[in-house]
This record gives structure tokens, C-alpha cells and sequence, in this order.
């Protein structure tokens, strides 16, 4: 039970942060370049882990192979998905982004299955497909009005290698989950290696590193590192570890509806009959998906009727 009260505590903490960065994201959009916030924020939110884990008397101490598996974690997880979203959003709406990035759902089961032999489970299945359905509905509005001009696809496809990318990530959390890394400090090291990445990379590229002093872009940056970054990748990566890969994957369908209140808060988004059905949808699919005392009980009946 109290196992339970902790895995809905983190998952309601993921959507709910997650869900707001979204919006936050707007300002670090415009004469700062996507890679140079990214590296800002993840360097920012690596150092003040590493911090924290110094004061708390964690151990710091990995080997040279550990470090490449929590570099890589950080390439794929802190590094390159944000870099092709951000491109992405300049072609394609966030809305429909949002969409495409729930499909981590289906490609974490599948890289789960490829990379840690993990059973595909069909209620996961089921419940994803309804919730996929539903955010469909929500932004339906986007869907109907996709053209077909290159630059469109472009951001489709690079939003689907971010997608995937970030599936990767979860699953190499996975492992050096069960490999003995504590999820704190593959994050400190993790998030370092992985806006080392992106500083590196604007440096070669020629990308002006100097920050916006403006009071919204140093409020999202710090938003960003604080909470998007080290509470909710915290939270999020503990949940991996409790409820696998698959199920904790599920919480990226939430996103969009906080995002989407958010937005009718401060952008002026109008709600419709279609996008309330499509919400309910998601929450029927949450219900399939996430394990819960009703689910166990019946599987319990189930048993022991079948014993």
C-alpha cells in the first residue's frame, strides 16, 4: 500500500511538471539557440545534484564503465531528444508534437522487450492505444490542418527520433537501475555529460553562448533545471525502476492535458466537447494502464479460481 501511495505520489509529480515545462519552454524560445538553454540547463541542474549529493554523504565514486553507461543515459535522455524536439517545434505545432511524443508508450514496450526481455503486456497495450486515441481527439484540430510541405514532414520525422531517443534513454535508466546506479546520481553525472554535449556542440557551431538577461528566461531556465529537470527526471526515473519502463512511459499522454490547461490560462486556448472526450479517453487508458488495487484483486480471483 505504501509502495503504491509513492509510485501515484512520483507519477502525479511527472505530469503535473512536465506538463507546465511546455509552457516554460516558450522563453527559452528566440535569439537564444535551443542547444545553448539545453546545455545551460542541464550543466545548471547537474551541478546543483552533484551538490546535493556531495552535503548528503552519497556515494560518488563509479567505475570508468559505469560513467559511459550514465554518459550515454545523458546523450539520449538529457542531450539529443531536446535538441530535435526544439528544432522540430519550428516546423511543426506543439500541439501535434505533444502527440507524437506520446508514442513513447508503444516504443518503450518494444524497447523493453529488444533490450531487457521484458514481456510485452497487452493491457499496457490496450490502454496505451485508448489514450493515444484520446490525444488524438484533443488535438484533432492540428491533425486535420497537417499539409503536406517537406518542411512539415521534417519536423514529424525529427520529432519521432526524438521520441525514440528518449524511449532509449528510459530503457538505459532501466539498466543501470538494475545494474546498481542509484537514479540521483546517474542523473547528476548524466544531466553533466549530457549538456556537455550540447555546449560542445554550440561551440563547434558557432552558436552565440551568451544568455538572455531577461527576468522570463532566467525564471524558465532556472524552472526548468530545478523542477523539469532534477524533481521530475528524479521522479520519473524512480518510477522505471518501481513500474518499469512501459507503465511509468504512460504519463507522457498526460502531458498535453496539463499543457493544454495551462494554455487556455495564459494563451487564450479554447476548450471543446471533442477535446473533453479525448481527455476522458486518456484517463480510461490511464486506468488499464497503471497497476492498482482493483486490477490486483481481480487477477487474485482470477488465480485462485484457476487454482
Amino acid at each position: 500500500m505504501v509502495g503504491t501511495m509513492f509510485n501515484l505520489f512520483y507519477y502525479t509529480a511527472v505530469v503535473f511538471i512536465w506538463g507546465s515545462t511546455w509552457l516554460a519552454i516558450t522563453y527559452q524560445l528566440g535569439p537564444v539557440p535551443p542547444e545553448v538553454s539545453i546545455a545551460y540547463r542541464f550543466l545548471l541542474a547537474s551541478f546543483i545534484l552533484l551538490v546535493y549529493c556531495r552535503l548528503s554523504g552519497r556515494p560518488m565514486r563509479f567505475s570508468l564503465a559505469e560513467h559511459r553507461w550514465m554518459a550515454l543515459q545523458g546523450v539520449f535522455l538529457f542531450a539529443l531528444n531536446y535538441w530535435l524536439f526544439y528544432v522540430a517545434e519550428l516546423w511543426v505545432t506543439s500541439g501535434l508534437v505533444a502527440v507524437i511524443f506520446a508514442l513513447m508508450v508503444p516504443m518503450n514496450m518494444l524497447n523493453g522487450r529488444l533490450f531487457l526481455k521484458l514481456p510485452l503486456r497487452p493491457s499496457v497495450f490496450t490502454g496505451g492505444a485508448i489514450g493515444l486515441f484520446g490525444i488524438g481527439l484533443v488535438f484533432w484540430p492540428e491533425l486535420k490542418n497537417l499539409s503536406l510541405e517537406s518542411m512539415t514532414f521534417m519536423g514529424i520525422g525529427f520529432s519521432l527520433v526524438a521520441t525514440y531517443s528518449a524511449s532509449l534513454g528510459n530503457i538505459i535508466s532501466a539498466r543501470n537501475q538494475k545494474a546498481g546506479i542509484p537514479v540521483i546520481q546517474a542523473n547528476a553525472f548524466g544531466m553533466g555529460y549530457g549538456g556537455a554535449v550540447m555546449l560542445g556542440w554550440s561551440i563547434l557551431s558557432g552558436a552565440p553562448l551568451a544568455p538572455a538577461w531577461t527576468a522570463p528566461y532566467l525564471a524558465s531556465l532556472f524552472y526548468l533545471s530545478i523542477f523539469g529537470s532534477i524533481l521530475a527526471f528524479g521522479a520519473y526515473l524512480t518510477l522505471i525502476g518501481r513500474i518499469g519502463a512501459d507503465r511509468a512511459a504512460y504519463s507522457t499522454l498526460l502531458f498535453p492535458i496539463v499543457a493544454l490547461a495551462l494554455s487556455a490560462a495564459f494563451e487564450g486556448y479554447q476548450w471543446t466537447a471533442q477535446a473533453t472526450l479525448g481527455i476522458v479517453l486518456v484517463l480510461v487508458g490511464n486506468l488499464l494502464v497503471l497497476p492498482n488495487p482493483l486490477t490486483r484483486r481481480l487477477r487474485q480471483v482470477q488465480t485462485s479460481s484457476a487454482a
